[in-house]
Order: structure tokens, then C-alpha cells, then sequence
């Protein structure tokens, strides 16, 4: 906990005075006030986040952490749990739809074994953060220990911090100075058979919904499948009474480790002052995690998009953020975080690049 503690505290506000700048020069460039609508409320809302004055988003990076979960052995999925290991050396050899708009926005993407239900054969591209061989099947108590829900949130601030370190040698030459960044916006993405269980849990537990409206057919499950589902998450919530008020004790009874992994990466980023674009239905519920331990957190967050996951809807209206799109996306991966990723980029290009009225001689608009 200590090392956790130490991240939340450098956690602040949003830079009101680099928004003014911001929300000034927007005001300036050579289009009428506001026309570039939520462009423009995301560049203010980065250099906000950022508080930087040379503000460019060409450093990206999509973590994408992969773990099992115990509650599959309720019947809760459409595919079995060998495909978590299975979809990990598809994102490592480059097959994966995260690779492929990753590539199209130019982002590195780091993949992570925080629980898979295996050993993963060793590859260079591959960080092996394993806190245990899946979590444990939540209906019949909890899915890990306080100490486990610790580490694999630990694993995340360690993953994104050995990650921001690395980029700034590299990109500095080894000469670093105050106020460079070696990440300038981060993107969230998981793999997990059986983690949108989980996550519908967590939405149950802090937004006090019942499950029924906080729970979707994940990958595809039939009716029966469903309606398992519903019961495991149910009697998992009955069984370990998760304390709301307590996100640490969310997390290790109804959790998974990939989850705590992403809430520690997330309270990490906001720690730099870096952004951090959320993926889809897990990526919120490490987002509901995260925002519970230290809610300046949200300051931090941008919702990609609104899933087809019911839940993920619910959990972005209780953390009061607002999805830039809507493509009926239920990927996950970090797939609808790379596009959202995109249009942050695009926002700051706006801010950045565009003429002002006095700049490019353009005479602006006559108040009658």
C-alpha cells in the first residue's frame, strides 16, 4: 500500500490557467467560437490534464494487460479460458485488432501477464507481472486476497512507470530535463475470458444497480449462458459483500488481476499528468477501482467510447464522463482506446496548428 500512497499523492487538479490558454487560443483560430464543438473541449481538457506548454501527443502507448478468472468454471463465457493465453501470443506476434489501429495511430502497445491460467513462453515484447494462476472462482468466496488486489494494482504503477522511463531515456538521448514527459497520452485494453463477469460485478457493487442492468452477453453467450451469469454474479456479491466504500476490497472480492493492473497504470499516469484514454467495459471497471481510491483520478480519464456492454454505460454516467463515440464496439483489447487516442490527437493538432484570424490576416467577426 505504501507504494500506492506514494503515487496518489502527486496526484492534482486540472490546470486552470493552462485551460484559460487554451480555451483563448481556440477562441482565436480562424473558425467561429466553438464550431469544432467537442474537439475543442478535449484540447482544453488535455492541457488541462497536462499543463504543458509545448503540448504534443506524438508519444502514445495502449497497455494491455491479460489475466484469467476463476468464475468461468460457472459457465459464464462462450469460449474457453485457454483462449486468454491463446490471444496473447496473437498480440505479441502483431495478429490482434489492438496491433492493428495501434499501428494506424502510431502507438507502442505493452502487453502484460498479470494472471493468465498458465506460463506463457517468453518473448521479448512480453512483461510477466503474474500475482497468481487466474483468480479464484468468486461465488464461493473471494476471487483474491487484500495483498493480491495490492500487488497486481502495484504491478500497473510499476509496468507504466519502468514504460515512462524507458520512452524519456529514449527519446531524450539519456539527457533528460525537467518537465519532458516519456509518454505523452496512454491508452487501456485487457484480454480476460470471463472478465466482463467481473466487471459487472464491480458496476453492481459501487453504482448500487442491479446486476440484470449491469450485465451483457460479453462475448456472445446464449440466453442460458446468461442467465448463469447473472446468478454467479449475484451469489458472488452475496457471498463476499463488497464493501463499496472500500475500492481495494471491490477489487479483491469480485475483481480480477488484469483489472488492478489497469487501475495501477491509470493512478500512475495521473501522477505524470498524462492522459489516459478508457477502452470499454473492463477498462471502466479499473476506472471505478481507480477513482475509488483517489477520485482526482478521474481528472485524468477520457471515455473512447460507449460499448455495446449495458454496464458500460452505467459505470460512465456514475464517474460523470462522457464517451466521444459510439461504433457498437465490444472488442476490448484497447481497440476503441487506440481511436479515441486518435481524436485526442486530433484536438491538440487543432489547438496547435491552426491559424489564429491575426496570424493568417483573416478578419474575424463583425459584433453587431
Amino acid at each position: 500500500m505504501e507504494k500506492i500512497n506514494e503515487v496518489i499523492k502527486n496526484i492534482k487538479d486540472l490546470d486552470q490557467g493552462f485551460m484559460a490558454k487554451a480555451k483563448e487560443r481556440l477562441d482565436n483560430l480562424t473558425k467561429p467560437k466553438e464550431s469544432l464543438g467537442k474537439l475543442e473541449e478535449l484540447a482544453k481538457l488535455i492541457a488541462g490534464m497536462t499543463a504543458c506548454e509545448n503540448l504534443s501527443l506524438a508519444k502514445k502507448v495502449i497497455f494491455t494487460f491479460a489475466s484469467d478468472h476463476g468464475a468461468t468454471e460457472e459457465g459464464i463465457s462462450a469460449f474457453p479460458k485457454e483462449v486468454t493465453a491463446q490471444m496473447v501470443y496473437n498480440f505479441l506476434t502483431g495478429g490482434a485488432g489492438i496491433n492493428v489501429l495501434a499501428n494506424h495511430i502510431g502507438a507502442r502497445v505493452v502487453v502484460a501477464d498479470l494472471g493468465v491460467a498458465c506460463d506463457l513462453k517468453p518473448h521479448k515484447n512480453l512483461i510477466i507481472k503474474k500475482i497468481n494462476y487466474g483468480t479464484k472462482n468468486f461465488t464461493k468466496g473471494p476471487a483474491m486476497s487484500k495483498d493480491e488486489a495490492l500487488r497486481s494494482i502495484a504491478a500497473g504503477i510499476d509496468i507504466f512507470e519502468q514504460e515512462y522511463s524507458a520512452a524519456l531515456i529514449e527519446n531524450t538521448g539519456g539527457s533528460v530535463r525537467g518537465g519532458q514527459k516519456g509518454i505523452d497520452i496512454i491508452g487501456t485494453g485487457e484480454m480476460g475470458i470471463g472478465n466482463t463477469t467481473a466487471s459487472s460485478a464491480i458496476a453492481a457493487v459501487f453504482t448500487a444497480k442491479p446486476v440484470k442492468l449491469v450485465t451483457g452477453k460479453g462475448t456472445g453467450i446464449d440466453e442460458e449462458g446468461f442467465e448463469n451469469k447473472i446468478k454467479a454474479i449475484e451469489k458472488a456479491i452475496k457471498v463476499n459483500r463488497p464493501d463499496c466504500t472500500n475500492a481495494i476490497d471491490v477489487l479483491a472480492k469480485v475483481g480480477g488481476f488484469e483489472i488492478g493492473g489497469l487501475c495501477g497504470v491509470m493512478l500512475a499516469a495521473a501522477a505524470k499528468r498524462v492522459p489516459v484514454v478508457i477502452d470499454g467495459f473492463i477498462s471502466a471497471a479499473a476506472a471505478l477501482i481507480a477513482a475509488g481510491i483517489e477520485p482526482k483520478t478521474k481528472n485524468y480519464m477520457i471515455a473512447s467510447h460507449s460499448s455495446v456492454e449495458k454496464g458500460h454505460k452505467i459505470i460512465l454516467e456514475y464517474l460523470g464522463l462522457k464517451p466521444l463515440f459510439d461504433l457498437n464496439l465490444r472488442l476490448g483489447e484497447g481497440t476503441g482506446a487506440a481511436l479515441g487516442i486518435s481524436l485526442a490527437e486530433a484536438s491538440i493538432k487543432i489547438l496547435t496548428q491552426m491559424a489564429t484570424f491575426k496570424s493568417a490576416g483573416v478578419s474575424e467577426r463583425v459584433e453587431e
